[in-house]
């Protein structure tokens, strides 16, 4: 009993001081990184001291909650430290830097500082803007018709991809291989098929990216092309967990193709659609590279009255340019939280009604 209560004692001992010892090395790095203090430690390398005591800090931190004598099993303090890093990892990543973009929106932020408050001034100039108005709504006409389209062609490939043909190895590979294609890259690729290749073909003297409407189709030709095939996968995934006996049973009832098809497997993978079409939406909505790459927003529209030289520029990119092009990074953060309020209300929307497809079906 008393060899228990020093041992406890000990690691009371230990951790707290693991847990001074962090707190310490923590502080330390935040203040040489509010001072604009580099310290370098030479041992060969330069290993600048304010990352190693961030990194030492946190690691003795998780020792020193390791080593606190507690009634709770040691697992659940192991399965903390181990989730930790990703746990923080977010933080500081996403949640932070939303609550820190929040407070950026409400400022005249230039990308470096501010110098005053601005309030609501930013969110009053966005919506005062025709520009970002067009692109709200090209956004949304773009997620429309691509949550159809790319469900459709990735559902169709999907169930072609689960039939008995040879070689069905080859065309899922062939099928998935254009997501694997950075969107900058696929852009510039399908630019060079759209500017020299098809003209060639259809003998015209003008790319289809020189008209706004054709272009937007080349957008969303481009995007379905490359985003199919990934939602194939998940298609086959979900095709694939349908019971064999059951098709099977449909088959001996008389149940033909469509029957088959429209009665027993969507039903049965409806939670696939599901995350399917969650996956098109928020992907759709954050289009960037593509949009980037193929025409960078060019196109000109007369919308409100106004003409714009913008006709193809979505959202994302909107925002990009609205920060790097004309150095406007409040405007910039007020349209990205705006955007944020938007995905986020759209997406719960899209899954509370999918999942009340799903208890139908």
């Amino acid at each position: 009993m008393i060899e228990s209560n020093e041992s406890n004692m000990s690691k009371k001992i230990l951790s707290l001081v693991l847990l001074v010892v962090g707190a310490v090395l923590l502080v330390a790095a935040l203040w040489m990184d509010l001072t604009k203090t580099y310290l370098v430690l030479n041992i060969g390398i330069n290993i600048g001291l304010r990352g190693l005591f961030l990194v030492l800090g946190a690691l003795a931190i998780l020792a020193g909650v390791y080593f606190i004598p507690t009634v709770l099993h040691h697992r659940a303090i192991i399965n903390f430290i181990f989730l930790f890093p990703l746990l923080f990892t977010f933080a500081v990543t996403v949640i932070v830097p939303m609550f820190v973009g929040i407070f950026y929106s409400f400022t005249d932020w230039n990308g470096v500082s501010f110098s005053q408050m601005v309030g609501f001034s930013n969110y009053a100039t966005m919506f005062k803007e025709p520009g970002f108005i067009w692109s709200l709504l090209l956004t949304v006409l773009f997620v429309i018709v691509n949550m159809i389209l790319v469900n459709v062609v990735g559902f169709l490939l999907a169930l072609l991809c689960t039939t008995k043909l040879k070689g069905i190895g080859f065309f899922r590979a062939a099928y998935f291989l254009p997501n694997l294609i950075g969107g900058i890259v696929l852009g510039y690729v399908w630019q060079f098929v759209f500017s020299n290749v098809l003209t060639k073909l259809t003998g015209s003297a003008i790319s289809a990216l020189a008209n706004t409407k054709t272009a937007f189709m080349a957008i969303i030709v481009v995007y379905v092309w490359q985003y199919a095939g990934y939602i194939m996968l998940i298609y086959i995934n979900g095709l694939t967990t349908v019971p064999g006996d059951v098709l099977e049973a449909a088959q001996i009832d008389g149940a033909n193709t469509l029957t088959t098809l429209f009665r027993i497997k969507i039903p049965m993978i409806a939670a696939t659609f599901t995350i399917c079409t969650f996956l098109t939406l928020t992907s759709a909505f954050k289009q960037f590279d593509v949009n980037l790459a193929l025409t960078n927003g060019a196109g000109s529209v007369d919308f409100l009255g106004n003409y714009l030289s913008n006709g193809t520029q979505m959202i994302a990119l909107n925002i990009y340019n609205t920060a790097f092009a004309r150095d406007m990074y409040g405007l910039a953060q007020a349209k990205a939280i705006l955007f944020f309020i938007i995905l986020a209300v759209v997406s719960l929307i899209q899954v509370r009604i999918s999942n009340s497809k799903e208890v139908e079906m």
